[in-house]
């Protein structure tokens, strides 16, 4: 395949739709509305599929990895938002250190695993 790609969007789900979205637009993501059922949240160069969709072994087997320049610095934006405290479910995990490079995790409400991880200099 020779075609060049221009995103990739993952559809993920959520437990209770209402609360996803505003816990996304309080991540910094900005939300189009395509549908009652589906908004598609995007930043600047990543995006992805909200829909009003509830399956548990769906959810809790969906996992984004977001590569980061600075896992640090994304890690305290991270903690400065407070998503913990507004948003039930929702849990942050510090940046770990692996020999491919380091990360850290956020859960949102539904359970769905964010990795945001920065890559080792090659």
């Amino acid at each position: 395949m020779n075609k060049e790609a221009l995103s990739i969007r993952p559809f993920i789900g959520a437990k209770d739709y209402e609360l996803s979205r505003k816990f996304y637009r309080g991540l910094g993501f900005e939300e189009k509305i395509l549908s009652p059922a589906m908004s598609l949240f995007k930043t600047d160069k990543i995006g992805f599929y909200l829909q009003n969709a509830y399956v548990q072994d769906w959810i809790d087997n969906s996992m984004i990895f977001v590569e980061v320049d600075d896992v640090d610095k994304y890690w305290q934006e991270l903690q400065a938002l407070d998503l913990t405290a507004g948003y039930p479910g929702a849990k942050l995990t510090p940046i770990r250190t692996y020999d491919w490079g380091r990360e850290c995790f956020l859960h949102d409400p539904s359970g769905i695993l964010w990795h945001f991880g920065q890559f080792s200099s090659r």
